[in-house]
């Protein structure tokens, strides 16, 4: 009876040890994951500050020590930031071309881990699109599809998202344009060939300033560019001067000024 005693005593000590140290290691990894989503959140706010500031090639070295994440949030952020290093015009033709690839995985690393995450829609979208400028004309306009669907899914998650709403303004001003040589191609990949109008443009446009009030040079002057394809100088005139007077802060802004200057001088 005393050894059977004893036997329970030890056993109710190692249970007891057992316990505590099971205990302390939920609570050691409860920690490290609370420390883990805090160091995420950190990441992503400084992040957000370096898009903000222009700092295109520190945001990028911030973020892409984090490529190997789980996280979508960070994922889309380092596919967008790899493809604005890739269009700098310090960024060599060999280095544009791998940081292109890259922003794909990046942004199809991110959708895996979150199909509900509508800016990893967004940047696969347009990831994909960049990456047809490699793989000629075929691939683009077969991929023309599942980028517009990328992107209807991105606003079907976030109707208020302008940026998303222009991107499919652009897909439609891109179709309206669409020289005939294209088309051909267009017509042997798909049965009902994908086609759009300048006017379907122009109400994307307008959706998206409506949605966010100037909040990107590029949507005034596509709006400027649309207004002059359907013959309506007055409009195009309104529309390719904000585009025009927009403060720079980005190498694409001041593409914008020039390009829309030029349009200026030539209506």
């Amino acid at each position: 009876t005393q050894v059977l005693r004893k036997s329970l005593q030890r056993g109710v000590v190692l249970s007891t040890g057992s316990y505590l140290i099971f205990e302390a290691h939920r609570l050691i990894s409860g920690f490290a994951e609370v420390h883990a989503s805090f160091k995420v959140e950190e990441v992503i706010e400084q992040a957000d500050y370096l898009y903000g500031s222009g700092e295109t090639e520190k945001l990028y070295r911030l973020l892409v020590q984090h490529k190997n994440s789980d996280d979508a949030e960070l994922l889309w952020r380092l596919a967008r930031s790899s493809r604005d290093l890739a269009q700098l015009s310090s960024t060599s033709a060999e280095e544009k071309r791998q940081l292109t690839y890259d922003s794909l995985e990046y942004a199809k690393k991110a959708l895996e881990k979150n199909e509900s995450n509508f800016a990893a829609h967004k940047w696969y979208g347009i990831c994909l699109s960049d990456v047809g400028d490699y793989e000629g004309i075929k691939t683009k306009i077969g991929n023309a599809i599942v980028i517009k669907e990328h992107f209807q899914r991105a606003i079907e998650l976030n109707p208020k998202d302008a940026t998303t709403i222009h991107l499919i303004g652009i897909w439609c001003y891109s179709f309206a344009e669409m020289p005939w040589y294209q088309r051909k191609i267009a017509a042997t990949l798909f049965a009902t060939p994908p086609t759009s109008t300048f006017q379907e443009a122009l109400r994307y446009f307008h959706m998206a300033e409506e949605a966010d009030p100037n909040f990107y040079s590029k949507n005034l002057l596509f709006l400027g560019k649309t207004y002059l394809k359907l013959n309506n100088k007055k409009m195009a005139l309104l529309w390719l001067s904000k585009a025009k007077e927009y403060p720079a802060q980005t190498e694409e802004d001041k593409q914008v000024q020039k390009e829309a200057l030029e349009l200026l001088n030539s209506i």
